[in-house]
C-alpha cells in the first residue's frame, strides 16, 4: 500500500513541483528569433499639431539654395562674368589657328674646295657670321699660278705663229695676182692660217681654266651666313668636294604643319605671331608665302601605301612656308628651333578687340 500511493503521489506532481521538467517544456516551445516579431518598420507617424498644415515642398526646402542663400547668390553673380569672359575667349580665339610642329628652316649646304691641295689659312671660326664675298679658306695656289704661267706662254707662242701665217697670207695672195705663185700655195697657207687661229683658241681656254682654277684656291661666302660644324685646318689636304664647313644662310623661314583640318580659312599673305621657344619673351611677325599642295608624308622618301584591307584613317599635316617679316638681329635663329606660329584666319575685328578699342 505504501509504495503505490508513493506512485501515485509521484506521477501526480504539478510541474512546479519539478522545475527541470517545466524548464525543458518552456524552452522547446519559445519561438526562435527568426520568428520573433519585429517593431522596425512599424513607424507610427505622428499626426500633425493643431493649427499645422502638412507641407508638400518640405524636401525641397532642405535643398543647397535654400540651406545656403548667401553662397547662391554669389555664386550667380561670379557665373554671368566668368559665362562672358568665356564667350569673349572663345569668339577671340576662332580668328586664329596655331600648332606647335613648327621649326625654323633654312637651305643650309656645305662649302667644299673645287680644287684640291693643302690648306694655307682658315680665317673664320665656328658659328661666325659672314659677309658676301668674305673669304673662309684659302688652298695652296703655287701649283695653279705656275700652271698660268704656262698657259699663257704659249698662248703667247701661237699669237706670234698665227701673226707669222697671215703675214705669208698676205704676201701670197699678191704674188698670186701676178701668177708668180701657184694659186694652191695661197690655199694651204690660207688652211695654216686657221689653224693657228684655232690653236690660239685653245690656248686662250687653257689660260681661262687657269685662272678659273687659281680663282678657286680662294674660297669665300657666296652670300651672308654663319659658319657651322667647321672642320678646315690649315695643314689640311683637302681633296676636290671635300666638305670644310657647313654654310647656314640669314635668309630663314618657318616650316609649321597644320592639320589638314586647320586649312579650311588659311590663304597666302595672312598675318602670322610667331613664338620662339629659345625665346619666349619675343613674338615675331610674318605673314604666310606658301601652301605645300600635299601632306608631308606623300614627298617622302617612303611615302605610306594606303591600299591596304588595314587603313585607318589619321589626320594629315600639310607644310606651310611662313616668312619673317624683320628678323631679329639681336638673337640667332638657326634650322630647327622650334616655334608655335599663330595665323590670323579672320582678318575682321573680334568682339575682345572691339571692346578694348572702345575702352
Amino acid at each position: 500500500m505504501s509504495v503505490e500511493a508513493e506512485s501515485r503521489d509521484h506521477n501526480h506532481q504539478s510541474p512546479r513541483a519539478n522545475p527541470s521538467v517545466g524548464t525543458n517544456f518552456v524552452h522547446a516551445r519559445q519561438p526562435t528569433p527568426q520568428e520573433q516579431p519585429s517593431d522596425e518598420n512599424h513607424v507610427i507617424a505622428a499626426p500633425p499639431l493643431q493649427g499645422e498644415r502638412p507641407d508638400r515642398n518640405r524636401s525641397h526646402r532642405g535643398g543647397f539654395l535654400w540651406r545656403h542663400p548667401l553662397a547662391s547668390a554669389i555664386g550667380l553673380f561670379l557665373l554671368i562674368p566668368v559665362a562672358s569672359a568665356g564667350y569673349l575667349y572663345w569668339d577671340h580665339a576662332r580668328h586664329f589657328e596655331s600648332t606647335d610642329d613648327a621649326f625654323i628652316a633654312a637651305r643650309a649646304f656645305s662649302i667644299a674646295p673645287k680644287v684640291s691641295g693643302y690648306v694655307t689659312a682658315v680665317p673664320v671660326t665656328d658659328n661666325q657670321h659672314v659677309a658676301v664675298g668674305e673669304v673662309t679658306a684659302r688652298i695652296d695656289d703655287r701649283d695653279y699660278r705656275a700652271s698660268l704661267d704656262q698657259t699663257k706662254a704659249q698662248l703667247a707662242h701661237d699669237q706670234a705663229v698665227l701673226q707669222e701665217a697671215r703675214k705669208n697670207l698676205g704676201r701670197y695672195q699678191t704674188l698670186a695676182t701676178t701668177d708668180s705663185i701657184a694659186q694652191e700655195q695661197v690655199d694651204n697657207q690660207s688652211f695654216l692660217v686657221e689653224q693657228d687661229q684655232s690653236t690660239v683658241a685653245l690656248d686662250q681656254a687653257k689660260v681661262d681654266a687657269a685662272q678659273l682654277n687659281l680663282f678657286h684656291t680662294t674660297i669665300s661666302a657666296a652670300e651672308a651666313g654663319r659658319v657651322v660644324s667647321l672642320t678646315a685646318a690649315v695643314g689640311q689636304f683637302a681633296q676636290t668636294g671635300t666638305t670644310l664647313t657647313i654654310f647656314v644662310p640669314d635668309e630663314i623661314w618657318i616650316t609649321a604643319n597644320f592639320k589638314e583640318t586647320q586649312l579650311d580659312a588659311m590663304r597666302p599673305g595672312q598675318q602670322a605671331t610667331v613664338a620662339i621657344d629659345a625665346y619666349p619673351e619675343r613674338a615675331i611677325r610674318g605673314h604666310i608665302v606658301s601652301i605645300q599642295p600635299g601632306s608631308g608624308t606623300a614627298f617622302s622618301l617612303l611615302p605610306p601605301q594606303n591600299a591596304t584591307g588595314n587603313y585607318v584613317k589619321i589626320v594629315q599635316r600639310v607644310p606651310v612656308k611662313i616668312v619673317i617679316d624683320d628678323p631679329p638681329s639681336d638673337i640667332v635663329l638657326g634650322p630647327g628651333m622650334s616655334v608655335v606660329p599663330t595665323v590670323r584666319t579672320d582678318s575682321a575685328a573680334s568682339l575682345y578687340e572691339r571692346l578694348r578699342a572702345a575702352l
